[in-house]
């Protein structure tokens, strides 16, 4: 006789192209969903990302006729104590390939053996699970280059077909006295009223991608590094929490022939990379992949706490610098291009450590994937692989100026400047009469701050 079964949504919060749910709607006599609100992930994540899940939460559960269950509470304790309410011998999700993720699960899957239950693990949030792409020899690939030659002679499946014809079971058959139930608004930590975030959920996702697809995803090699223009995609809070998978995207880019659409699937191919070498090196979450780097001197003190403190609030008197930190502000986003930007600026300008930018984003991020952004910092700081080396310093007005031409993007996130015109707008200190009224000074001299940051590589620690 065949039972029911149960679909865990964690990053995968869709009905499309969805293989653990296909598995379970296969397997089962009905499926039941359930997201659990774990506060280990919570609890650190900030407000922004709290938010927009909330929102994806509400779009799925909408999508499924309400029929979600979210509950609250260690997921080894509640995962098997609603699959044994509906009673399920099966909990289907798609594998987590995190260091988090990866002792969880091993955790669950032992609490429901004890119950005679299995966590069945289908599908991933990549095109290709991390793990699975080898050099010839069985070994890792620690340079993006050769992974991306062996990612793409790989291949990925065609994608899944939709899981929205389910038979879902409704959640009042899981007894209030098991869980701990939650609602979608429950798990959102208050965010500013001026916070722009983007549409949530799975049908916003494919809007956008298809809004890409139509209007700028030709030019994207030639527009996405440029601020202060629609050139990117905006597609990486969807892909953080799976309300499109990128098995999909590449699909869509598979019958492109477009420079722009080479280098968008190359941008995807990133996105696997970083996940791949977290999946085999879980401390380069928090220590340089170059320990030399984490060895240097780096500053600390009131003096660097006021530093970064300005950094924070876009307030260092560099007019893109203190855009790209006022734009993370303002959407819980920044363009890419502008987080190598500021990044540098932290690591290289003031000398603060990586890890301290990489929590800051994290905290604001609304696409925060803690291997894509940890490992963007490290190539930045150049411990990670094939970085930029440590003495490629960015120059905070040239980047503007060659990046943001107009001043639009600067204009646009920085108000004390929005009367200033052209790319004068890079250099407020050069106005007649100074940097308009309420805009800061510059707090450390570019020039000074490279030459210290060459000289503190030269004394760099020797292995």
């Amino acid at each position: 006789m065949t039972t029911p079964a149960v679909v865990w949504f964690r990053r995968d919060l869709r009905l499309a192209d969805h293989v653990a749910l296909i598995a379970a709607a296969d397997a089962g006599a009905g499926v039941l969903g359930v997201f659990v609100a774990d506060d280990a992930l919570l609890t650190p994540s900030g407000s922004p990302r709290r938010a927009f899940l909330a929102g994806c939460l509400t779009q799925l559960s909408e999508s499924m006729g309400e029929r979600l269950l979210i509950v609250n509470g260690p997921p080894s304790e509640v995962i098997p104590r609603v699959a044994a309410a509906v009673g399920a011998h099966a909990v289907h999700v798609s594998a987590d390939y995190m260091p988090y993720g990866r002792r969880r699960d091993e955790e669950v899957a032992q609490s429901l053996r004890a119950k005679d239950i299995e966590l069945i693990a289908t599908g991933s949030p990549y095109a290709i699970a991390p793990g699975r792409v080898r050099k010839p020899d069985g070994s890792r690939y620690a340079v993006f280059t050769p992974y991306f030659r062996s990612w793409t002679d790989h291949g990925w499946r065609a994608p899944a077909r939709s899981g929205a014809d389910v038979s879902w079971i409704d959640p009042a058959d899981v007894g209030d006295a098991a869980v701990r139930r939650r609602r979608p608004e429950d798990l959102a930590a208050a965010v500013p009223d001026t916070l722009e975030l983007p549409e949530p959920g799975e049908q916003a996702a494919g809007q956008r991608w298809k809004q890409f697809l139509a209007d700028a995803v030709a030019g994207y090699d030639d527009e996405r590094d440029r601020p202060d223009r629609p050139g990117t995609s905006r597609m990486s809070p969807y892909l953080k929490w799976g309300c499109i998978h990128p098995r999909t995207m590449l699909a869509d880019l598979a019958r492109l022939r477009s420079r722009g659409a080479a280098a968008y699937l190359r941008e995807l191919a990133w996105r696997e990379f970083y996940a791949d070498l977290v999946f085999h090196r879980p401390e380069s979450l928090r220590q340089s992949i170059d320990p030399v780097v984490d060895q240097m001197t780096w500053d600390y003190g009131s003096e660097a706490d006021a530093r970064l403190a300005a950094w924070r609030q876009g307030r260092t008197g560099y007019p893109y610098i203190d855009a790209g930190m006022r734009q993370l502000l303002a959407e819980g986003w920044m363009h890419n291009r502008v987080r190598m930007g500021v990044a540098s600026f932290l690591i290289k300008d003031l000398h603060v450590p990586w890890q301290r930018g990489a929590a800051h984003f994290m905290r604001h991020l609304v696409d925060g994937d803690v291997a894509s952004n940890n490992h963007g910092w490290q190539w930045v700081a150049g411990s990670g692989p094939q970085a930029a080396p440590f003495f490629r310093i960015f120059n905070p007005v040239g980047q503007g100026e060659k990046h943001d031409p107009t001043g639009d993007y600067v204009r646009r996130y920085v108000s004390e400047l929005s009367g200033v015109p052209g790319q004068a707008v890079h250099r407020p200190w050069e106005l007649p009469g100074g940097a308009p009224e309420g805009y800061p000074e510059p707090i450390v001299d570019h020039a000074a701050e490279r030459s210290e940051s060459l000289l503190r590589w030269e004394n760099r620690p020797r292995r």
